[in-house]
Order: structure tokens, then sequence, then C-alpha cells
């Protein structure tokens, strides 16, 4: 932080309009795809802006030493940096780099867990500030110093900078737009010449502008945008956007603080629990708010990766919301009514929360079955498996039984638990229909007909039951009712299959096994007697027919043991014969003495 309050306190002094020498040479820069290389390899690919401010730091450092630019050793000492300065292209570099630390550090207080308070919004401008100062030096500096496109670029960076300055002080919007539409046209311009990368870079920063310009209409009042528009175009992605989230997000919580304040119950299954928390009341709308776009018109033209990101929105919801619930419980003292009352909102935000984790794994269910079921011309994509699917039905399974023992947990059940209990023991009956029928699949995928006709018969007998019980209750789900028809016919189908394959599997047999005998010859001499390095000289094959199963012979291996010369067995017979003369006379006899000493 002191490195970078002494590098950034450098005053820059107005620049003279003093002619250039016509014969220096011209600087060139492309600065946005300097700027973006370097933001998505130092953090920000991540939104890690203290990485990006820190990597600017140490960049900064290397340029003033390679240029020789300190600022005096133990004492300060200020050096100004002018056109006359301006002597390598790396003095560009320098002013630039301040920039973005500035605006980076400013990004890094926007991004704070509960977001920047009085104080830290003051630092947070003065960082922005001092970003703008830096950009409008680096655009006059390259209207002397570099080419004409660089010249461009740096107006273009200047005018973004200064848009987002005015964007977060929330005044000013004609300037903002001015600012971001002025920025936008050079980019714009820009995006048709240089290489295919510089293109698509100027087009990717042309889209990240559009959310800002409309979002400054959208303040003026010249727009007809409604909120939830504009939640659809903060899900863009880029830095150039993240300032623009942030202060949708403010604008966002803000609303849903004063929605809020008017919601005081929580409805679920016929019970209404009161809610007075702020927070939770925040979370939970923030929660059903996400919920519109899942069950809402146009949930159906939503990828399923967007649907699964929203899904994970909800669930941080729900559990901030119990977490605040199971807050008030520890604070709530020896208050009987008051815990009651906790407690069943934490029963039914859990059980809010069991719904929707069973219908983020029938999504995950229906993109494996397209994966499994359609045909992909795309090698690089993972194909799915039979396996993947039993694993899923066996998650809903304990989702469905979970979610089971906790609307029966209660005493005093009212008619709606009744029947949320009896409609999940009927969606057990088909997540098991459907498992079954998916084990048999992978049975039959590893050749045992046997085990997949059962499983098949089982899953059948299942998928009836299951059609049993859709038909009796009162409020039938015909889309339900028309995937266990489905699931009805497949199992038939693949019974009859099954069947048919293990009757021409087992037809086979003698055949296969007659082939394998033919194979055998009781001399034990092999149609092929030689390898194929004793027979160079002549041209035969050394592999087999195709039909047949046997390796070919090119070499014996392992080598056999090739035999050996040793010395011949000599057995002594007539050892036991011979009378050898006695050598008495030759032993030292011992004295009377010695008999005692050795």
């Amino acid at each position: 932080m002191g490195k970078e309050n002494d590098t950034t306190s450098m005053e820059v002094d107005g620049l003279k309009s003093n002619p250039s020498d016509s014969s220096s040479p011209k600087f060139s820069i492309n600065v946005l795809q300097l700027l973006k290389s370097a933001q998505m390899q130092h953090g920000l690919r991540h939104g890690d802006y203290t990485r990006y401010r820190r990597y600017c730091t140490a960049r900064l450092r290397r340029l003033y030493k390679s240029l020789k630019f300190t600022h005096g050793r133990g004492k300060y000492s200020r050096r100004v940096i002018s056109e006359n300065t301006v002597t390598d292209v790396r003095f560009l570099h320098v002013v630039l780099y301040t920039a973005e630390r500035a605006w980076s550090h400013a990004m890094e207080k926007r991004q704070l867990p509960d977001g920047p308070n009085r104080r830290q919004r003051i630092y947070l401008i003065g960082r922005l500030r001092k970003a703008v100062k830096w950009a409008s030096l680096f655009a006059q500096l390259c209207a002397v110093k570099a080419d004409s496109r660089t010249s461009l670029e740096a107006e273009a960076y200047a005018s973004y900078m200064k848009g987002n300055l005015l964007f977060e002080q929330d005044h000013n919007w004609d300037t903002a737009l001015r600012n971001f539409k002025s920025a936008r046209a050079v980019y714009e311009e820009l995006g048709k010449y240089g290489d295919l990368e510089n293109q698509l870079l100027c087009r990717e920063r042309v889209e990240e502008l559009e959310p800002s310009i409309r979002y400054c209409l959208h303040k003026i009042g010249n727009s007809n945008l409604q909120a939830s528009e504009l939640l659809h175009i903060g899900e863009m992605e880029g830095p150039a956007l993240d300032l623009f989230k942030a202060k949708l997000e403010a604008v966002m919580a803000e609303a849903r603080s004063q929605q809020a304040a008017s919601m005081t119950e929580f409805h679920w299954l016929g019970h209404r629990f009161p809610i007075s928390n702020a927070k939770t009341r925040v979370s939970i709308l923030k929660a059903q708010e996400l919920e519109k776009d899942i069950h809402g018109p146009n949930a159906e033209s939503l990828p399923a990766e967007k649907k699964l990101a929203i899904f994970d929105k909800i669930f941080t919801a729900y559990q901030e919301a119990r977490s605040c619930i199971r807050n008030d419980l520890v604070t709530a003292g020896t208050a009987e009514n008051v815990k009651d009352e906790l407690i069943g909102l934490d029963k039914a935000v859990s059980s809010v929360l069991g719904q929707r984790t069973i219908e983020r794994n029938q999504l995950l269910v229906s993109i494996a079955k397209s994966k499994l079921t359609k045909q992909r011309d795309d090698k690089s994509e993972k194909a799915s498996k039979p396996e993947e699917l039993v694993r899923l039905y066996d998650l809903l399974l304990q989702n469905i039984a979970d979610l089971s023992d906790l609307v029966t947990s209660g005493r005093d059940r009212k008619q709606e638990e009744i029947a949320f209990a009896e409609e999940c023991a009927f969606r057990s009956s088909t997540f098991r229909a459907e498992r079954c029928f998916y084990l048999a699949k992978s049975y039959s995928m590893a050749g045992k007909r046997t085990e997949a006709y059962a499983l098949y018969q089982h899953a059948l007998s299942l998928a009836d039951n299951a059609m049993q019980k859709l038909q009796s209750m009162t409020n039938m789900d015909q889309a339900m009712m028309e995937e266990l028809k489905t699931l009805y016919g497949n199992c038939r189908s693949n019974i009859c299959i099954e069947h048919a394959t293990g009757i021409m599997e087992e037809q086979k047999v003698p055949e296969s096994l007659s082939k394998k005998i033919s194979g055998i010859s009781l001399s034990g001499v092999n149609k092929m007697e030689k390898f194929l390095v004793e027979k160079l000289d002549a041209y035969e094959p050394a592999v087999g027919d195709s039909d047949m199963k046997v390796p070919p012979r090119i070499e014996a291996f392992p080598p056999p043991f090739p035999a050996i010369a040793r010395n011949p067995i000599v057995i002594d017979l007539a050892y036991n014969l011979i009378e050898f003369p006695s050598l008495e006379n030759r032993t030292k006899k011992k004295g009377f003495i010695s008999r005692f000493w050795g």
C-alpha cells in the first residue's frame, strides 16, 4: 500500500502544446489486447482484483527500474512524466499500468463481502478519480507520442474510465452515457480493421459496454427497460461489467429490502409462519424471484447450464435464510411460542430446499438421458452411461425419502401435508422403476442377458404399479402418465430384445465351440508347425485365420531351454573293496602328562 501510494502520488503536470519534432518516432501500443492479456493471466479470469492490483504494482516497479526513473533513494523525490520525458514506449506503459492499478484497487473495494461502507466508498471513488487522471494523461501523451490507432484506443480507454467514475457516483448520467457511447463508437470502428484477434476483442468490449449504456438510458428515463430485463443484461460476463453488476446488485438488494418490508409470513402446505428477521425475508424473497425464472413461461427456452446456475443461487439464498433462522433460535431464549414458530419456519424452508434439490437432480437426469440416447458426432464430448443414471436415481430416492420424513415429522398434520406425503410416495415408486430400468440396461450392455431380462421384468411391474397409483390420485399429472407409459413400452420392448438375443447367443454356442475344437490337434502338431523366423525363405503367413483366435507364430516366447553338454557322471564301484594300509605308526603317541594338558 505504501509503495502504491508513493507511485500514484506523482503529480501530473498539464501538458504543454509544444510542437513535437516531425522526425521523432511514433510509438505503437495495442492497448486493448495488452490489458486483456494481462487481466486474464493475472486474476481477472476469476474476478480476483487483489491479484491483478499486485501484478500492476510489480510491473510498475520493474518498469521504473528498467527506465532508471526511480523517485530517489530514502527520500522521495517527485519526477514528472511529460511529453519531453517520454523517450521510450515503456513510459507510456508506466502511465497505463498506474491507471490500471488505481482502477483494480477501486474494484477490489467494490467486491467486499458486505459491500463498501461509507468510508470505503469515499476511498473507492478516490481511486477511480486517480484512474481517470492517469487515463487522461495516457490519452494526452499518446496523442503526441503515439500513432493514430494507439491515440484512438487511449481516448476510448480514458472515456471508459470517466464513465466508470460517473457511474459509481450515481449522478451526471448524461455525461456518463456520453463517455460510454464515445468508447463504444471507437471500439466499433477499431473492430473493422486489424487482425482477427483484435477484431474479436473490440467486439467483446462493445458488448460489455452495452449494458452500462442501457442502464444509463434507464436512469435518464429515455428507456422503457424493466428491472427483469436489467437482470438478464447483468448475466453477461467480462471485467468491464463487474462495476455494472455490483451497481445492479446494490439496486436489486435495495428493492428487495423495500419489498421484504411487506412480506410478514411464509406460506407452506397450509401453514403460515411469521418472519420477523429482515435478512431472512430478503433471502427468501431473493430465492422466490429466482424460482420465477425456472418455473416461469420462459423456462423452456433456458439452456440447461443456465438453469443449473440459477439452482445454485437458489440454494445459496435458502441456506442464508436457514442460517438466519437458526441464529434467531439461539437468541430466542425461553420464549416457547417464538421457538415453535422458528422451528416451523426452518422446517418449511428446509422442505422447499429439498424440493428444489429434487428438481435440480431431475434436470441432471434429463441431461444424462439426452446424452445417452443422442447420436453424437463430436467424439470429444463425454458419453453418458446407464450407471450414471442409476447413481442419479439413487440420489433422487434419497432426496425424496428425506423430504418425506421431514414433512411427516409433525404431530398435527394438515390435509395438504398428507397429500404431499402421498405424492412423495408415488414419485419414489416412479424413481424406483426408472432406476431398475437403467440398471437392467447396464447389465444388458455388459452381456448379462439373464440378469437384464429379470430386471426389465421387475421394472415393468414397478412401472405398472406406479401407473395404477397415479390413476387413483385425484389430480393426475398427464406429463408423468406419459412418461410412465413410455417407460412401460421401453420395458416391454427390451424384454423381447433380451429374450431374442439370449436365444440367438444360445444357438451360437455349439458353432463357436466347434470352431474352437477344430483348432485342437491330438497329435500335438499344429497347422503352422514352424515359426516365422524358421521359414524366412518361404512366403507363408505367420497369422492364422481371422475367425480363429490363434496368436501369430513369429517367435517362441519365452524361448525354450537349449540342451548343453555337461561332465559325465562317474560311479566308483571299487571304493568299498579296497584295503588301505594302516597309518598308526605315523601318528604321534601322547604321554601320561600330555593327556591332561592336551
